[in-house]
């Protein structure tokens, strides 16, 4: 069976709309975290902060770009 990362983007959008909802009244993403995050997701501070600047919603969205292998030299004739 393949490993399919969707579960954890739906993870990093949901920690994300958190964060964005709890900004909004003027609490801090430290507050956020220790409150809110680690009692229910027991993650570190360190994946906390990795998981905002992830764009999770867009790679759901529109899936991750294949980045061609650029160390394949090519012979046109």
């Amino acid at each position: 069976m393949a490993y399919n990362n969707r579960n954890t983007l739906l993870r990093m959008v949901e920690i994300q709309n958190l964060v964005l909802e709890r900004k909004r009244h003027g609490v801090t993403q430290l507050h956020v975290y220790e409150t809110e995050v680690y009692p229910k997701y027991f993650i570190s501070y360190a994946t906390f902060n990795r998981y905002l600047s992830y764009p999770a919603k867009h790679e759901l969205k529109y899936g991750r770009k294949k980045e061609e292998d650029r160390r394949q030299l090519s012979l046109s004739f």
